[in-house]
């Protein structure tokens, strides 16, 4: 799986997006949408034809790649959900994988979206395309929709699954075995309970079926096929591992340049089976250790502070690889952060941390504008608002530009080092560090305050802050009295002389060797670009965390070869330990990017 983390990713309920087409606001059943927005559990009008109007915006942003909430065809009318009707407006309430919901479409032919090469998708797709921008088709999985509050026909609807209009199966009829009757979750600590009993009434698959794996793999290739670039995966702590296992395999075979991350809701560092997952089912995940670390310190403003983030990031080396993980400060299942208590200042304070730290940042739509509702907390459906503003010209706008820039072009933030460089509550620097360029990252939360920084991988010299106009000296590795407001970021950033590309470029990963201060891990080969066996031309990776080296290179004269390669960890005068195997064997592409991940042996 490559990494995504090049990219910058703005995650849209497209409902709530924009009306781009007011013809099918109504859908089959008008009754569940409503054109005055003050009834948040209903069809607002946002559409494909919406967003399609807003790429621009979105590539002025800075973003790269663009999560949509499911775009699969929704159960039809209403649902009673605390006496009142809700309808699939969010898109996870799914009755055909294979068709787009009308609510969504320009035209009723588009509903059949595999039927023609010129439906809404396709010109999503291809005015993408024309801004070199990636897209992200959130899917489910794990199950279908629960049953709706009227009827229609007159007959039990609750988890009806269609095969591109085919009536294939049903919970209340289900020749096909398709779906558990367990009930609901009970017991949040069984495992076995959570992977095959209801979430919410939801008519939950029974994944063991090979006709239900095939009909949703069958169907998530199609829509790979129609141009999807990474797939965001509902709900994955519901299924068992081998499933996933399975299906990740599947899409990669059929896509091997696909990347995919999965929701496991509250799962971080502190939770073993979450990491489990990451490190086993060949996805990456959304990373909620860093998104409640994040609140707890800018929003909530708790004692511990900049503590709490570190804290994660201390954790990383848990992950065989923490690349893999997006980063976010909020999203449609939880308050905005302004909701859970920063003011506009804190959120650009924690934009500007996932913008600078490892992982894949995503910014949900609207917090450049500072979108917001507090009813409720600003819990679920009020953190849905309708897109209000366009303005190019905020401050958060205005500092995602800028570092969505940066992180495109300093590989350190993409693919460095986490080194902490100062820390106390109320302040934070750190800096990211890759052969040879450098991000560095201050944040001050408390009072005015001025902090002299010591290692810093800056060469020598003057840096401008990236977001204000003051600059700082860097003289033998120490910035003296960097002065910081209240609520303020400084950014600097240095990038080393980019190396020749040409051929093919590899990423080789290790993982499971744990080094002491003084080693260093080469990889050598049968091949000129790993010195031909000869350990001192061999190729150097760098040290990311204590379990994880990692380095890229070009394979000018390999591309298309196969090679025979393995892993050295050389001491500084103390001899050479050799990987207890025989050599790795690839046979490598004549062109493109391949990532090589490996387990010490």
């Amino acid at each position: 799986m490559r990494p995504f983390n090049d990219s910058v990713i703005y995650f849209a309920v497209v409902d709530r997006f924009h009306n781009g087409h007011a013809g099918n606001d109504g859908g089959c059943h008008p009754e569940s949408c409503d054109p005055t927005h003050t009834d948040w559990f209903k069809y607002w009008g946002g559409d494909l034809s919406g967003v399609v109007q807003k790429l621009d915006y979105l590539k002025e942003l800075g973003c790269s790649a663009l999560w949509l909430t499911p775009i699969f065809d929704q159960i039809d009318g209403l649902v009673d959900v605390e006496g009142r009707g809700m309808a699939g407006y969010h898109g996870y309430w799914a009755k055909d994988f294979k068709r787009l919901d009308e609510h969504l479409a320009g035209s009723p032919d588009d509903v059949r979206v595999f039927a023609s090469d010129n439906t809404v998708v396709d010109r999503l797709v291809r005015s993408m395309r024309d801004l070199d921008l990636k897209l992200v088709l959130d899917i489910v999985c794990n199950h279908s929709s629960p049953s709706q509050r009227v009827d229609t026909g007159g007959r039990p609807t609750k988890g009806e699954i269609y095969d591109d209009g085919v009536l294939l199966t049903s919970y209340d009829d289900d020749k096909l075995g398709w779906y558990h009757r367990n009930g609901g979750v009970n017991d949040w600590n069984n495992k076995g309970q959570v992977e095959t009993a209801e979430l919410a009434g939801l008519a939950d698959f029974n994944e063991s079926k090979i006709g239900y794996r095939n009909y949703i793999k069958d169907a998530m290739r199609l829509w790979l096929d129609k141009g999807v670039d990474a797939f965001r995966v509902d709900t994955v702590k519901h299924m068992p591992q081998w499933f996933w296992q399975e299906f990740v395999s599947d899409m990669v075979f059929h896509k091997p340049d696909l990347f995919i991350f999965g929701e496991w809701f509250q799962g971080g560092c502190w939770d073993g089976l979450s990491v489990q997952f990451a490190n086993k089912s060949g996805m990456g995940m959304l990373d909620f250790a860093l998104q409640r670390g994040l609140e707890d310190c800018l929003a909530r403003s708790h004692g511990q502070g900049f503590e709490l983030v570190e804290n994660v990031f201390k954790n990383d080396h848990l992950f065989d690889d923490c690349r893999h993980l997006v980063t976010f400060i909020d999203n449609h299942d939880m308050p905005r952060f302004m909701s859970a208590g920063a003011n506009e200042r804190r959120v650009d304070m924690a934009l500007a941390l996932i913008l600078t730290c490892r992982g894949t940042p995503c910014i949900y739509y609207g917090t450049e504008q500072y979108l917001h509702n507090d009813t409720n907390g600003g819990a679920d459906p009020y953190n849905r608002p309708m897109m209000e503003k366009w303005d190019t010209n905020t401050p958060a706008f205005r500092l995602v530009k800028r570092l969505a820039a940066l992180r495109r072009e300093n590989p350190a933030i993409k693919r460095g080092s986490h080194r902490q460089k100062y820390l106390s509550p109320d302040a934070y620097a750190y800096t990211r560090v890759y052969r040879g360029s450098c991000c560095l990252a201050v944040f001050n939360r408390g009072p005015e305050t001025r902090l002299t920084l010591e290692k810093i991988e800056l060469p020598d010299g003057i840096y401008k802050d990236l977001l204000s106009d003051r600059a700082v000296t860097v003289r033998d590795g120490r910035i003296e009295n960097l002065s910081l407001g209240r609520d303020s970021v400084f950014v600097a950033a240095y990038r080393a002389p980019a190396r020749e590309k040409g051929g093919m470029e590899i990423t080789f990963v290790l993982n499971g060797f744990r080094t002491e201060y003084g080693q260093h891990v080469k990889v050598i080969g049968n091949c000129p670009e790993l010195g031909n066996w000869d350990l001192e031309k061999g190729f150097r990776l760098e040290y990311i965390n204590e379990n994880m080296w990692l380095g890229n290179i070009s394979m000018v004269e390999s591309a298309g070869k196969a090679i025979a390669y393995k892993f050295v960890v050389e001491k500084d005068g103390d001899g050479v330990l050799y990987e207890n195997r025989p050599a790795h064997y690839r046979l490598l592409p004549a062109e493109g990017f391949r990532e090589l991940q490996h387990r010490w042996s």
